[in-house]
């Protein structure tokens, strides 16, 4: 599913527009049928499910299916790549920090989800499901061990990491045993691609379904092909691909180890790095490392899944959640709210203001700020998030619309002996410890499961930032900061899931209350993002003139680098099926030209440059595989124009080709 679109969600930095495509997102479905149930679970390359993506795909589904997929039986769980498409949320805050409602992102978004799920639902056919789990060590490292330290000793003495190294698998195969697709879980933020990328880009997550995908379907291009690889997040909430570790850009110099910031130049230079020697190869490392190991696992897996299918499905509101933790205590959650250190960011991209992490007091200056603009915290909600020092009081502020959800989905489905279930939100690992134990104990307690394997998908359904636990909470970093129903938002969700979890162990699920309806908001969405102008090409050019040629030789492993006077990529709309570019290699048999690489492949860079008086141009990197074929190749770049006719705008398509070059692995000629 594509489009190009204006913003990268998930750093939050409003300067942060796509300029260009790295690799494609796209949605993967999977649909498995018991003989009297289903379930479908879906992962997509994108930041996070929102709850209005998420509404309006039940909506196209429900006109589509009728009944058969549903609220309690689809799950949306989204990768969580920061370089992919804003502008598709309906709550204030998200729409403020992605210039507002946009439909050109959105509806890309429904469609190929929805695209996704009809190619699963034909495909459909008797099979088998194998499970195996092992451990991935090198690519994951806790961004927050102060916090994770809080938490208490015992419990920390149960576990060999602060991080969850597990990977779980799912292989399907059709009844002779060939296999058709794939299901992963690993809990690692998808921020290989920094916040400095402008590119559109699946990241780690979606480079590992782009290998094995390849190794699959030998021969096809991306995004085709009869194998289906999913890899899906979980709980991620403290967990970062850059293992190097944060250290201060401008000194080279670890950070402070309480706060994450630098002397000269705070959080902002505090930035953590992956093992590559850019984020390209940062993500290529870490993707190859995820795809290497769910292959071995796939491989290995003889554990066959049997017995039934079960699915349960609430909606909470999670502002008003009451839990009895001991014969005399209760607690509440409370309104949303972020705290200070929320404006902090992390070390894998720090906010632009003097917030630290780990701020336990309020600032004066942007309180006042605050104050002035958006109005004080009641007294209430302050106590309820004690100690957070609150930055936004995002629940007791509704205008133009609330600024976060109240209504959340909750949801698990089992397959077999494994559980799935899908968090509305980024957990850190203790949390994600504590809900597969919590989950786990109530589906056994009842002696109809046994062995179960719990497994968190993350960044599902709806989004509410993050969810640490109690003693994190307390030490308020930026995932604490980010717990925005308070510091027993964990203990509501695992007294919520413990209900799912007793409905599906007695198979009472149909008793289980639906609880309250989430908003579909229609009026006061607003978007900020202005149509795209006309375009306008240099004198005595067209567009798709190319203005920096090709070589006529290169080898092996070089950059073939070619631009052409382009439009702007937002006039060429929804381009699911086509492609900004591909690369072409001559077959002399056919004497017809063959395309190897599309805006898809990870060999390919699209980039847009915006220049001056609304000129802009196209530049195609093509890095050359050590596999590449020797032969003749070109590259064209697609693309689309606006221009005013009388006062009609009028877009029209237009294609540039390049010299024609060769791939050779020798620059002498016999």
């Amino acid at each position: 599913m594509h489009q190009f679109v204006y913003f990268c969600m998930g750093y939050a930095n409003p300067q942060q527009t796509a300029a260009g495509i790295h690799t494609r997102l796209y949605s993967r479905a999977f649909i498995i049928d018991d003989g009297g149930r289903r379930v479908v679970f879906v992962t997509a390359d994108v930041g996070m499910i929102s709850q209005r993506l998420r509404l309006e795909v039940l909506q196209a589904l429900q006109l589509k299916y009728g009944d058969l997929y549903r609220q309690d039986n689809v799950v949306l769980s989204g990768t969580h790549t920061h370089s992919g498409p804003a502008g598709y949320f309906q709550y204030t805050l998200f729409m403020i920090t992605s210039k507002g409602y946009i439909k050109a992102s959105i509806e890309p978004l429904v469609n190929g989800i929805v695209k996704s799920v009809d190619i699963a639902h034909r495909n459909m056919r008797p099979g088998r499901i194998y499970l195996n789990r092992g451990e991935l060590d090198d690519s994951s490292l806790n961004r927050s061990p102060h916090s994770y330290l809080n938490n208490p000793e015992d419990e920390r003495d149960r576990y060999k990491w602060n991080t969850d190294k597990q990977v779980l698998v799912l292989k399907f195969t059709d009844l002779d045993g060939d296999g058709i697709g794939m299901l992963s879980w690993f809990a690692v933020h998808a921020v290989s691609m920094n916040y400095t990328n402008q590119m559109v880009s699946s990241d780690n997550m979606g480079y590992a379904s782009y290998l094995l995908e390849q190794d699959k379907n030998p021969g096809a291009l991306p995004g085709q092909g009869g194998f289906v690889a999913g890899f899906s997040s979980s709980n991620l909430g403290d967990v970062s691909p850059n293992t190097r570790g944060p250290h201060c850009v401008n000194t080279g110099l670890p950070c402070d180890y309480l706060n994450s910031s630098c002397p000269v130049g705070g959080s902002k230079m505090c930035l953590a790095s992956g093992p590559g020697d850019d984020m390209f190869d940062s993500t290529r490392i870490i993707g190859h490392n995820i795809y290497r190991k769910a292959k071995q696992l796939y491989a290995g897996a003889v554990e066959e899944l049997t017995g039934s299918l079960h699915a349960a499905h609430q909606w909470v509101n999670m502002t008003d959640v009451t839990v009895q933790i001991n014969d005399t205590h209760t607690v509440s959650t409370c309104k949303p709210a972020l705290g200070h250190s929320f404006a902090a960011g992390t070390t894998d991209g720090g906010g632009d203001l003097n917030f630290t992490q780990g701020a336990v007091e309020g600032d004066p200056f942007w309180d006042g700020i605050r104050d002035a603009l958006l109005g004080q915290p009641s007294n209430q909600t302050q106590e309820c998030h004690h100690p957070k020092p609150i930055l936004f009081s995002t629940g007791e502020m509704n205008w133009p619309l609330p600024w976060h959800p109240q209504i959340v989905d909750i949801q698990i489905v089992t397959i077999g002996s494994v559980a799935v279930v899908a968090v509305p939100g980024e957990m850190t690992t203790m949390s994600g410890r504590r809900l597969r134990e919590t989950v786990k104990q109530e589906l056994e307690s009842q002696g109809t499961f046994r062995d179960t394997q719990v497994v968190i998908a993350g960044l599902s359904n709806v989004y509410t930032h993050y969810i640490t636990t109690y003693e994190e909470y307390q030490v308020q970093r930026y995932e604490g900061a980010s717990t925005i129903y308070g510091p027993h938002t964990l203990s509501a969700y695992l007294h919520k899931y413990r209900g799912l979890a007793r409905a599906i162990a007695q198979d009472r699920v149909s008793e289980l209350p639906v609880g309250p309806q989430p908003p579909f908001f229609k009026q006061n969405l607003f978007n900020l993002v202005p149509a795209a102008p006309v375009d306008r090409k240099p004198e005595n050019s067209s567009f798709g003139d190319v203005l920096q040629q090709v070589y006529p030789i290169y080898r092996q492993g070089d950059v073939v680098s070619v631009t052409f006077v382009a439009g702007n990529p937002r006039h060429s709309g929804d381009i699911r099926d086509k492609t900004f570019i591909t690369v072409e290699i001559y077959d002399n048999r056919t004497e017809t030209w063959e395309v190897v690489h599309t805006d898809a492949s990870w060999e390919t860079r699209f980039h847009w440059l915006k220049g001056s008086n609304r000129q802009s141009n196209a530049t195609v990197d093509w890095h050359i595989p050590l596999s590449a074929s020797s032969g003749s190749y070109r590259i064209k770049h697609f693309g689309h124009y606006k221009q005013m006719k009388g006062l009609r705008p009028v877009i029209t398509p237009y294609e540039g080709t390049s010299d024609v070059f060769r791939v050779t692995s020798s620059f002498y000629y016999k």
